[in-house]
C-alpha cells in the first residue's frame, strides 16, 4: 500500500509540474496558394499569390513560438514552401525543400508544424520547387525577443519589412524552360520593393522618431545596395544576431540575406527616396520607394542618391565591418559573446569550390565538380526508411577536385556535435551567395585570391557576425566556423536561383547514432510520402 501511495504521489507531482510549466504559444496560419494576375513592372504576368496577396502575408512571432502553417496548394503543379533562416531545430522534417519533403500535390493540403526555437530576427519564406521563386510566393518572417530578454536599443516607433529583389517580365515557366534547355537566364528586367516597381510603395514616419527596417534580398540573380536619401542607417541585427551598431549610408545586401537597421526621421519634413540598385552588374537597375514624413511639406525632389556599382573592395570592407554585439543578449539572456567560437578546435575542414561546367551540351553549375540532380525520393525519407539506391554518403568530395563536372545526387556526411571549418572558394568572376539550412555559422574570414592554411592567420576569432547566408566575392574565398549542432538532412545551396536549379547545391547529413528524440524529433504523422517511400507508415504504432 505504501508503494502504491508513493507512486501516486510521484505521478501527481509529475502531472502538476507538467501543467504548471505549460507549452510555448501557438500561432495558426491558413494559406491558400493560387495563381493570379500581377503587374509589378507594368506588364501582366502570372504570379503566385498566398491568400490573394503578393508578397504573401507576414509571419510575426516571438522566440520559441510554435507556428502551425496549413498550406492549401491550389496550383496545377506540386508546391513547397521553405523558411530561409529558420533553423528547424531537431526538425529538418519541416524544412520545405525537396531533399527533406515530398511536394504538396495539386489540390491538396499540408500543415507545417515548426518552432522558432532559440531564435530572434528577420527572415523570409519562399517557394522552393520548379523555379516558383521567380513568380512570387514569398513573405517576411519576424521573430521578436521574449518580453523579459533585453534588446540593445529602445523600442522603435514602427517596424517595417522591405522585401527587395530583381524581377523578370517573363513568367517563371518561361524562365524554367530557358534553364531546362541548357541556356542561362537573361539579365533581369527590373527591381521590386514589396512586390511593386518604382515609386510603388510608401513608408510613413513621424518626424523625430526612430523606425526599424528589416530588409531582405528575395531576388534570384543580383546583389543589391540599399540606401535612404539624406538618412543614415544604424545596423542592429543580421539574420538573428544583434550586430555592433555601426552607421552606414548604404548597405550591400546579397542574395538571400537579411538585415535590420534603425532609421531616425531627423531631416526636414518632406518626402525622401528609398533606393535599391543592383551591384556587380554592367547594367545598373534601380528602383525607388518613398519615405514619407507625416508632416511632409513637399514631394521627393532631385535625382535619387547614387550608390556603389562594381566596387568589390568597398563591399568587402563593409562586410568585414559587420560584427557581433558581444554584450547584447541573444534569444536567451546570456550575452552573445559568451560563446567563444574562436577557442573551439575544428574537427574537420570542408572546402567548397563553385564552377560552371557544360555537361551533356547544357549549362550546369557545380560544387567540387558535382552538379546536383534531385533523386526520385526525398533524401530525408530515404534515410529514415533505409531505402537503398537513392543516395550515397560521400557522393561529393569535401575538397575541390579540379576535374570536369558530373551529375550526382550529392550528400556529404557530417557528425553531430562536430565543429567544421567551411571554406567557400570562388574561382569565377561573378559574386556567389551561399546559404546553409538548419544552422548559423561564424564568418571568420574573407579575402581575394586563393585560400591556403596560412589564411587562418587573418581570421576574426573574437567578434565576427553569426548568420546563415554569406557572400563570396569574385576570385575570392570566405571561411566559416560552423557548429554541427542540428541533426538532420540540410540543404547547402547557391542563392543565385539559376545556379541552385542547375546543380550548385548539395545536402549535408548531420548524423547522430543515438536515434534519440533528444537529438531529433520523430517523423511527423502527417508527413507526405512519395517516390519509393510511398505506402510506408509515418510513425510506428
Amino acid at each position: 500500500m505504501g508503494d502504491y501511495r508513493a507512486v501516486s504521489w510521484v505521478l501527481l507531482v509529475f502531472v502538476s509540474v507538467t501543467c504548471i510549466s505549460g507549452e510555448d504559444p501557438y500561432r495558426f496560419f491558413t494559406w491558400n496558394v493560387t495563381y493570379g494576375d500581377i503587374y509589378p513592372l507594368g506588364v501582366k504576368q502570372q504570379g503566385i499569390l498566398i491568400n490573394g496577396q503578393f508578397p504573401g502575408p507576414p509571419i510575426e512571432s516571438v522566440t520559441n513560438d510554435n507556428l502551425i502553417v496549413s498550406v492549401y496548394n491550389s496550383l496545377d503543379e506540386p508546391f513547397l514552401l521553405s523558411w530561409n533562416g529558420v533553423q528547424q531545430r531537431r526538425n529538418s522534417w519541416q524544412d520545405g525543400v525537396y531533399g527533406t519533403n515530398c511536394p504538396i500535390p495539386p489540390g491538396q493540403n499540408f500543415t507545417y508544424v515548426l518552432q522558432v526555437k532559440d531564435q530572434i530576427g528577420s527572415y523570409f519564406y519562399f517557394p522552393s520547387l520548379a523555379f516558383h521563386k521567380a513568380a512570387g510566393g514569398y513573405g517576411g518572417i519576424k521573430i521578436s525577443s521574449r518580453p523579459l530578454i533585453p534588446v540593445p536599443f529602445p523600442p522603435p516607433a514602427g517596424d517595417y519589412t522591405i522585401l527587395a529583389g530583381d524581377w523578370y517580365k517573363k513568367n517563371h515557366t518561361d524562365l524554367k524552360a530557358i534553364l531546362d534547355g541548357g541556356s542561362d537566364l537573361p539579365f533581369p528586367d527590373g527591381l521590386l520593393i514589396n512586390g511593386r516597381g518604382s515609386n510603388g510603395y510608401t513608408f510613413t514616419v513621424d518626424q523625430g522618431k526612430t523606425y526599424r527596417f528589416r530588409i531582405s534580398n528575395v531576388g534570384i540573380a543580383t546583389s543589391l545596395n540599399f540606401r535612404i536619401q539624406g538618412h543614415k542607417m544604424l545596423l542592429v541585427e543580421v539574420e538573428g544576431t544583434h550586430a555592433l551598431q555601426n552607421t552606414y549610408s548604404s548597405l550591400d545586401i546579397h542574395l538571400g540575406q537579411s538585415y535590420s537597421v534603425l532609421v531616425t526621421a531627423d531631416q526636414p519634413a518632406q518626402d525622401y527616396y528609398i533606393v535599391v540598385s543592383t551591384r556587380f552588374t554592367s547594367q545598373v537597375l534601380t528602383t525607388t520607394s518613398t519615405l514619407h514624413y507625416s508632416n511632409s511639406a513637399g514631394r521627393v525632389s532631385g535625382p535619387p542618391p547614387g550608390g556603389p556599382t562594381i566596387q568589390t573592395d568597398w563591399s568587402l570592407n563593409q562586410a568585414r565591418s559587420i560584427r557581433r554585439n558581444l554584450t547584447a543578449s541573444g534569444p536567451r539572456p546570456n550575452p552573445q559573446g559568451s560563446y567563444h567560437y574562436g577557442l573551439i578546435n575544428t574537427t574537420h575542414t570542408i572546402r567548397l569550390a563553385n564552377s560552371a561546367p557544360v555537361i551533356n551540351g547544357k549549362q550546369r553549375y557545380a560544387v567540387n565538380s558535382v552538379s546536383f540532380i534531385p533523386a526520385d525520393t526525398p533524401l530525408k525519407l530515404a534515410d529514415y526508411f533505409k531505402i537503398s539506391g537513392v543516395f550515397n554518403l560521400g557522393s561529393i568530395p569535401d575538397n575541390p577536385t579540379g576535374g570536369g563536372g558530373y551529375l550526382q545526387t550529392s550528400v556529404m556526411a557530417a557528425d553531430f556535435r562536430g565543429f567544421a571549418e567551411v571554406v567557400f572558394e570562388n574561382p569565377e568572376d561573378t559574386l556567389q551567395s551561399w546559404h546553409i539550412d538548419g544552422h548559423n555559422f561564424f564568418v571568420v574570414g574573407m579575402d581575394g585570391g586563393q585560400w591556403t592554411p596560412s589564411s587562418r592567420l587573418s581570421y576574426n576569432l573574437r567578434d565576427t557576425i553569426s548568420r546563415c547566408t554569406v557572400q563570396v566575392y569574385p576570385k575570392s574565398w570566405t571561411a566559416l566556423y560552423m557548429p554541427l549542432d542540428n541533426v538532420g538532412m540540410w540543404n547547402v545551396r547557391s542563392e543565385n536561383w539559376a545556379r541552385q536549379y542547375l546543380g550548385q547545391q548539395f545536402y549535408l547529413r548531420v548524423y547522430s547514432p543515438a536515434n534519440s528524440w533528444r537529438d531529433e524529433y520523430p517523423i511527423p504523422k502527417n508527413a507526405l510520402l512519395c517516390g519509393r517511400a510511398s505506402g510506408r507508415k509515418t510513425r510506428p504504432l
